[in-house]
Parts: C-alpha cells; sequence; structure tokens
C-alpha cells in the first residue's frame, strides 16, 4: 500500500503539475487586484463571489486590509499604477466586474481551486485530494522519501487496511488543523506533509528507539553523516515546526501547523492501536494468513505478555524454547518480554540471536538494527557475529562503516580468529574502496604481526604489503 500511495501521488502530480503552475499566479493576481480595487473604491458594487472575498479579507486579514486602503503606500505592479489614475467610476465599475468575473471563472475551472483545500470554502472531498497534489518536484520528492521511509515499517506493523485509514485520515484532519488556525484563508493549501507528519509521530511512539541515518549538506560537495534515534530526533523536528508555525504562521510558504496536527494524530493514533489490542490482533491475523500453521503456544505466551502475566510467561517461553529451535518470531517474542521485565542482561542476549539469524537470512537491514539496538544497551555481538556483519555491510557498499566496524572487532577481541580476519578485510576495503594505503599498510602489518597463527594467511598478507607499499610510494608527494 506504501508503494501504492507513492504511485497515485506521482500520477497526480504529473497530471496536474502544468495546470496547477498556470492558475495558481493568475488566481492570486485576480484576488490582489480585487482586494486593492475595493479598498480603494468602497463605493463599487462587487458580484457575491467577490464580496465574500472582500469580506473574509478585512475579518481575517485586517492588517492586509488596512495597508491596501492607504493611498500612499507601494505600487505592487503596472495594474495597480493604472488603476491610481483612472477616476471614472462606469470605468472603475466595469474594471471591477472584470475582475470578478475572471475571479469566478477561475473558481469553477482551476484544478487548484476544486481539488486544493482551501480554509475559507473546503469541499468535502478537497481534505482527501488536496493530500494527492504537489507544487513542485522537491515538494513531492521530499513526501514521497519519507512516506517511503516511515509507511513500509507501519504497514508491516498495522497491516494494509489500518494503515491506509489511518493515513487519510491524518492527512484530513492536518488540513483542518491548518484551517482552524488560518481561518478565511483563499489560499490553497497542498500536500501529503500532514500525512506523512502523522507517520512520523506514529513511527515514534511504535518504534522510539530505531536509529536513523541521517546526511547534513553544506557549502560544496561537503557533507555530514551521522545516526540518531528516534526518540529525540523526530521530537525535534516537531518542536522546529510548532516553532516556526506559531513564529511565522503561513507567511513562509508552508502549512508547519497542519504538520503540527498530523503529527499529532499519528502519535496518539499509534497509542491508542497498541494499547487497544488491536494491533496484536491484526498482527494475528496477518500471521495466521501468511502461516495458517503458526505456533499457538507462541501466540498464547504474547497474550500473557500482552496482559502483563509476565512470570507465566517467562515459564512458558523456556519450556518453548527448549522444545524448539528459535525461529524469528520465537526470538522477537522472547526479545518482548525481557524487555517488558526490565531484564537488560536477557534482552541483549536474545538481540544477539535474533541479529545472527536476521545475517543467516541476509536481512541485513533487520540485523544493523538488532545491532543498533544491543549497542544502546550496552551490548556486543560475539566475534563471529561481529565479522558477518561487517560483511554484510561491505557487501552493501557502505564501506567507511564496515572499515570502521573491521577496526573495532580486531581491538575488541585481538586474540580471537575473527579479529585477524576483520584485520585482512578491513585492509582490503582500505586498500580498494576507500583509496587509503598507509591505513591498509597499517592493518596487512598488525595482521602479519598478530600472535594469532596465521600461515595460512602469509602470502596474502605479504601480498596486500607489497600492493600498499607500491600504492604509497606511486602517490604524488604534496608540495609545502
Amino acid at each position: 500500500m506504501t508503494i501504492g500511495l507513492i504511485v497515485i501521488n506521482v500520477f497526480a502530480f504529473l497530471l496536474s503539475f502544468s495546470a496547477l503552475q498556470k492558475a495558481s499566479p493568475e488566481l492570486a493576481e485576480t484576488r490582489l487586484h480585487i482586494r486593492l480595487l475595493a479598498a480603494m473604491h468602497p463605493e463599487l458594487t462587487l458580484p457575491p463571489e467577490a464580496q465574500q472575498l472582500v469580506d473574509d479579507i478585512q475579518k481575517h486579514e485586517p492588517s492586509a486590509w488596512t495597508i491596501a486602503k492607504d493611498p500612499h503606500r507601494d505600487l505592487q505592479d503596472g495594474w495597480d499604477a493604472r488603476i491610481r489614475l483612472m477616476d471614472d467610476p462606469e470605468a472603475l465599475q466595469q474594471e471591477m466586474d472584470t475582475l470578478a468575473a475572471r475571479y469566478k471563472e477561475f473558481r469553477s475551472s482551476s484544478a487548484l481551486e476544486s481539488y486544493a483545500f482551501v480554509p475559507a470554502h473546503p469541499t468535502w472531498y478537497s481534505y482527501l485530494t488536496a493530500n494527492f497534489l504537489h507544487g513542485g518536484w522537491l515538494h513531492i520528492i521530499g513526501n514521497m522519501w519519507f512516506l517511503w521511509l516511515a509507511g513500509i515499517v507501519l504497514e508491516d506493523a498495522w497491516g494494509r487496511g489500518l494503515y491506509v485509514a489511518v493515513y487519510l485520515l491524518a492527512g484530513a484532519f492536518a488540513l483542518q488543523v491548518h484551517a482552524w488556525c488560518n481561518p478565511g484563508s483563499h489560499v490553497a493549501t497542498l500536500g501529503a506533509s500532514g500525512a506523512v507528519a502523522a507517520l512520523m509521530g506514529a513511527f515514534l511512539v511504535r518504534f522510539p528507539r530505531v536509529r536513523i541515518r541521517m546526511v547534513w549538506f553544506w557549502g560544496i560537495l561537503r557533507a555530514a553523516r551521522f545516526s540518531a534515534a528516534a526518540y529525540w530526533l523526530l521530537p525535534l523536528w516537531f518542536a522546529m515546526e510548532l516553532f516556526s508555525g506559531v513564529l511565522f504562521g503561513t507567511s513562509s510558504g508552508v502549512a508547519h501547523m497542519a504538520h503540527v496536527g498530523g503529527f499529532v494524530f499519528g502519535a496518539l493514533a499509534a497509542l491508542a492501536i497498541r494499547h487497544s489490542g488491536l494491533e496484536h490482533a491484526i498482527n494475528q491475523a496477518i500471521e495466521k494468513e501468511i502461516d495458517p500453521n503458526n505456533d499457538a503456544e507462541l501466540d498464547a505466551i504474547h497474550d500473557l505478555i500482552c496482559r502483563s502475566q509476565l512470570d507465566e510467561a517467562q515459564s512458558r517461553m523456556q519450556a518453548c524454547m527448549e522444545a524448539n529451535s528459535a525461529s524469528e518470531r520465537a526470538l522477537m517474542i522472547q526479545q518482548e518480554l525481557h524487555w517488558r521485565r526490565n531484564d537488560v542482561p536477557a534482552y541483549t542476549n536474545t538481540t544477539q540471536q535474533l541479529c545472527a539469524f536476521h545475517l543467516g537470512v541476509r536481512a541485513t537491514e533487520l540485523a544493523l538494527k538488532d545491532y543498533a539496538d544491543l549497542v544502546q544497551f550496552g551490548g556486543a555481538l560475539p566475534p563471529e557475529t561481529w565479522l558477518k556483519l561487517c560483511q554484510a555491510l561491505e557487501q552493501q557498499g557502505e564501506h567507511e562503516r564496515a572499515l570502521g566496524e573491521y577496526q573495532e572487532l580486531a581491538a575488541a577481541h585481538p586474540a580471537e580468529r575473527p579479529a585477524l580476519m576483520a584485520l585482512m578485510a578491513g585492509a582490503r576495503v582500505a586498500m580498494n574502496h576507500v583509496q587509503r594505503p598507509q591505513q591498509a599498510l597499517n592493518l596487512y602489518q598488525a595482521a602479519a604481526d598478530s600472535a594469532i597463527p596465521h600461515l595460512d594467511l602469509d602470502p596474502n598478507i605479504e601480498l596486500g604489503l607489497k600492493h600498499a607499499r607500491a600504492a604509497l610510494a606511486a602517490a604524488p608527494v604534496p608540495a609545502i
């Protein structure tokens, strides 16, 4: 469903982009001219649509109306300069009639007015359609990227139906919050940002300890990479949106309060879904669908955990693990049980097993999440599992991180065979992928000096030392 939502958004964007780009400035210009002409000549007669526009401006934007009435204000455009020179009442009335007719035509034919969300006159269907329209390429790329990041995880946790329902309801609620904060506004609002913000709020509640990898760009071709847990990164984003919404409103062109409303809706929805038992019921239904023969004993143990009967759950879990080989589901239920019992050593031990399981089935991203969770609680992987994790990182092309993990493994377990293999692999990465021959030479030399027996590896070590020294010799000497 996440992929489906992205496809719908992109399709709607491609269909509507040119029309929105054309209609938006024309409609904004017509509104401006009606406001200026009505303010300068209040004696003119306005048709109903134009009169409603002027009434809304007077009620909800008094400062803009005061500026429009000021005869000494700055000129807005060529039309404004021409109108100031007109003093014929009939010509002025004809100009107002023309503007009002154009405004009525734009409202009836413009996709922006028809399908975007306008707080002054919202339609019931705009609460849905506005969430699938976007104003530009950066707008839709940003929204779809975050929809993908948060959506695929929540869809897996909640199931398709509940996930889509929360997404659509959150988008409608976010638009309503925007309307409450900007009553009477005629500026159209569009984009999936409110619904996506709701997924971010739900992600925070549902997966607070998951680490999010970020890249921060500044200057020209400069970037910094870091990772942070969701429990502080997402609240920081929320605080920035709330601050911007309160301080700037919509003057920045961004509906910040829609983001705030969506985020709060998503967080509350996730809390309600978790504590109502709905998520557990959905997960059971999903597991029965994909595995009709799933272990009923594990279902019973999970029910005990949900009812906080932890001692009985622990007793039955131990018997279950002794009688059967550990499956992914059994390990995840055992992990949740240890978490609820606040048994950190047992929790980290199960997390080690789960990480090894995920590496064995090539679920690298899940293994990395397990590893991040383990490190957060002060645990560490056994050297054999750690080496497999480093190799998985290298296979994914994350060479810098793989190199760092190889070095940490070698330093943490200097007397273990996996540490020697880590030195060799780290040297290879430094030489072939990140082009650091000096670092490669140091690692190969550390492998050669290792007390771990390595007669079988000596030819490879000697060859690596030779290549690293040759690369250093060929490197240009920096000028002083």
